[in-house]
Order: C-alpha cells, then sequence, then structure tokens
C-alpha cells in the first residue's frame, strides 16, 4: 500500500464517547477505565496516521445482576471528529454473547456495504466479535486484526463450576478464531506466541497519553507525603500487599490512597480504621485521578508476579504512572521491556517486604533525584510509547497485511537509547 493511500479501519470492540461510558457503568461492580483509555489512544493514534477511523462499540458493562441493568440498545454517536455505532444487545449470561454477534453481524455488513474498509481491528478476545469479524471479513475480503490486550479465559472472583465450564469452551473458540486471523497486535510477545501462533504479529505494550503539563505538582496535604495506587481493587493484582507493606512503614505523616474498584473495597475500608493513615478507596474520573497521580511521592505497582496470566500483561498503569512525572515503585513482571528498567525502582521480591524496601528506598531520596527519576521516566515514555510513535507503528503493520508485505514479527526494543525503536524479523509462516 502506498504511504499517500488513506488507510480504512473499522475498530470492532468497546469505543464509547465520555459521556456515553460514565452512564452505562453507573452502579457497575466493575469500571472499564484502562480498557477505555487505551482504545481511544489507538483511535487517536491512528488517525495521527492518517488512517480513516470508524467504529462499532458496545458497552463493557458486567452481565446481570452485577449491572442492573438488562437491555442495551443500539444507537449512532459522533465524538471527537470520529463517527461510531453502539451496538445493542441483552446483559444476560450467554445470551449477552448471542446478541452481541448478531447486532456487530447486522450493522458492521450494512457500515462495511456503505462504507468499504481495509481493515478490521477487533478490540480483545471477545469471542463474539473474533468471530463476528471473521465472518465480515470473509464477506468483505478485508483483514481481521484483534488486539490482544489480556489472554482469554480470566475468570471473576466467585464464579460457579458452570461459568468456569463456559470459560473453558470460550477460551477453545477464541483460539480457533485467532488461528484463522490476518495478524495481531499484541501487549507481550507470548500473547502472540501462545494463542496466535504463526500469524504476523506487532508486539506494542501501550499508548502513552500524557497529561497537560503546567504549574507546580500539586501536594496531597501540605508536609503529607502520599503513596497512591490506581487499579482494580484485588488479590489478583497485590493491593492485600500494598497495603501490609505500607502499614511496616513508621512515618505518621505518609498516606496510602487507593483508586479504583474490586472485591477488596469492603477490607479496605475496615483498614482505615486499623491505620488512620489509609483513606478510603474511591473511583475518580480522570481529569481528577490524573491530578492525584502527580502529586503523589511515590506511585506503586504491586502485581504478584506468581499467576498465570503475568506472562502475558502488561500493566497499563505503568505507562499512565511514568507520565505523570512521579517515581514508580513496581514488582518484577516479565511483561514489563527491558528498556522501561532506568525509570523504575523495583521491588527484589512482590511480597510485602520487597515492596516496602522499594517504597523505602524512593522516599529516602533526595528531592533533587526524585524529581529527575520522574521526570525522566515521563520523557521516555512521552517521546517513545506516544500516540504518534504507535500510531505509525500500526499503520505500518496494518497497511503490511493488506498488500501482503507485512514482517512476521514487529517488535519495539530499546526505546530511548539511539538504536532504530523497531525491530522486524520475517520468520516463516509455518505454526510454532
Amino acid at each position: 500500500m502506498s504511504d499517500d493511500r488513506i488507510l480504512r479501519v473499522a475498530l470492532l470492540g468497546f469505543t464509547l464517547p465520555d459521556d456515553v461510558l460514565r452512564r452505562v457503568m453507573a452502579g457497575d461492580a466493575t469500571h472499564a477505565t484502562q480498557t477505555h483509555t487505551f482504545a481511544w489512544a489507538v483511535v487517536n493514534g491512528l488517525r495521527d496516521a492518517g488512517c480513516a477511523v470508524r467504529l462499532l462499540s458496545a458497552a463493557p458493562v458486567s452481565n446481570y445482576p452485577r449491572n442492573r441493568r438488562l437491555r442495551f440498545r443500539a444507537s449512532r454517536f459522533h465524538h471527537d471528529g470520529v463517527d461510531g455505532q453502539q451496538l445493542g444487545f441483552l446483559n444476560v449470561l450467554g445470551i449477552k454473547h448471542l446478541s452481541r454477534f448478531f447486532s456487530a453481524w447486522w450493522h458492521g455488513g450494512r457500515s462495511t456495504r456503505r462504507e468499504p474498509v481495509d481493515v478490521l481491528l477487533v478490540h480483545g478476545v471477545h469471542t463474539p466479535f473474533l468471530w463476528c469479524g471473521l465472518a465480515l471479513a470473509r464477506l468483505r475480503g478485508i483483514a481481521v486484526v484483534p488486539i490482544l490486550t489480556d489472554p482469554p479465559g480470566v475468570g471473576q472472583p466467585g464464579e460457579g463450576r458452570a461459568v468456569r465450564l463456559l470459560r473453558g469452551l470460550d477460551v477453545a473458540l477464541v483460539r480457533a478464531a485467532l488461528k484463522r486471523c490476518s495478524g495481531v497486535i499484541a501487549l507481550t510477545l507470548p500473547l502472540a506466541e501462545d494463542f496466535a501462533p504463526g500469524r504476523p504479529r506487532l508486539i506494542m505494550e501501550g499508548i502513552c497519553t500524557p497529561p497537560p503539563v503546567g504549574g507546580p505538582r500539586p501536594q496531597a496535604d501540605s508536609g503529607t507525603r502520599e503513596i497512591i495506587y490506581a487499579g482494580g481493587l484485588s488479590h489478583a493484582y497485590g493491593v492485600d500487599r500494598l497495603v501490609e507493606a505500607f502499614r511496616g512503614l513508621p512515618d505518621p505523616d505518609l498516606r496510602l490512597s487507593v483508586f479504583g474498584r474490586g472485591e477488596l473495597e469492603p477490607w479496605l475500608r475496615e483498614q482505615v480504621s486499623a491505620d488512620p493513615r489509609i483513606a478510603p478507596p474511591q473511583l475518580l474520573d480522570r481529569a481528577r485521578l490524573g491530578q492525584r497521580l502527580a502529586g503523589a511521592a511515590v506511585l506503586v505497582n504491586p502485581r504478584p508476579v506468581d499467576q498465570y496470566f503475568v506472562p502475558y500483561s502488561f500493566p497499563s498503569k505503568i505507562i499512565e504512572y511514568l507520565a505523570n512525572g512521579v517515581p514508580v515503585v513496581s514488582t518484577i513482571l516479565p511483561g514489563i521491556p527491558d528498556d522501561y528498567r532506568p525509570y523504575l525502582v523495583y521491588a527484589a521480591t512482590d511480597t510485602a517486604a520487597g515492596l516496602r524496601a522499594a517504597i523505602e528506598r524512593v522516599l529516602g531520596m533526595p528531592a533533587v533525584e526524585a524529581a529527575a527519576l520522574g521526570a525522566a521516566g515521563r520523557d521516555f515514555v512521552v517521546q517513545t510509547r506516544n500516540r504518534a510513535v504507535q500510531g505509525q507503528r500500526m499503520r505500518g503493520f496494518l497497511a503490511g497485511l493488506v498488500d501482503g508485505s507485512a514482517p512476521h514479527a514487529m517488535t519495539a526494543q530499546r526505546s530511548g537509547t539511539g538504536r532504530d525503536t523497531e525491530s522486524r524479523a520475517v520468520a516463516g509462516r509455518s505454526d510454532r
């Protein structure tokens, strides 16, 4: 495909306007902030690279009764210069998948007939969208490319045996679909290798959308240093270990704030009475959360390293944390590329003691050193993972799939070190 031709892309996923997302997620047991942020970064990155993008989107809600709304109606929307179609569906386990498939087929078929596309991107490993994408690709002769952000089959706490059996079937359907796709964009190499072996792939761990810069960084309270975690409030993400680590820190002027939703919310509220330095969990909108992150002394990613999905994961909060110019403590996760190492303070172990030692290391830094570390991390992600850079990488990969010239593998490596930021290797087309 020539560089001057506009690449036409449709994104089938969960990309809704901000106000629509707030309405549909009100009262939901989970929150889709990271999915929402990443999806719009993909859209804007592709648009910055000269692609024409349109959206086919479903509300990213939990199954009834975790979300009390049963029916979601179809409607059109226009947001930030992008046209979209919200898909209708019934929010009941099993029926949800079927209704989303038929809604995506109906609206996707009409949309691609009126205005043809070159590539259909599918956000995530949602079975009805993957198989609908393959059906549309066969009907219209277009490339279908899933964006793999998580492995299939990751369950929720408290699921019964029947739900687990359905998840096993879902994983098999996802694997079968991925083998038939034109290529994949994956956050980590193991995601692509294990779930889409033999498919052309682009490894892209995330996209930086930096917060606005200006004026001094805000502070939590005069004389108080705030340690912050933002994300899912669950054992799987190590929030309980972070609380244990914090309670072992003796300084009375420290404060621990956690932002998000999850099964640990009641337990976290109990910790407030045990240690008054711990703030009750909150859920903030993106603007207010960004202000709090920017005013922190330390931002922490406490995710344990021993869960099966960890090799497949790159926590999006790593980029978001670094973009705020604040020192970041993290466990040593295999999905974090090596070129992040100079800008993170790694905990030697993922235990409470390991996290505490890493936090103490940051708190013990002279103010100038801590500020320099935060600024270096911000410069790194803003310059090497911004949406213009990642948008061009996506466009190049997708255009190559359309015209048949795509390399088998494209991976980011050692960005910001003076080397080429993109390594391309042709590794043959047979399955591993």
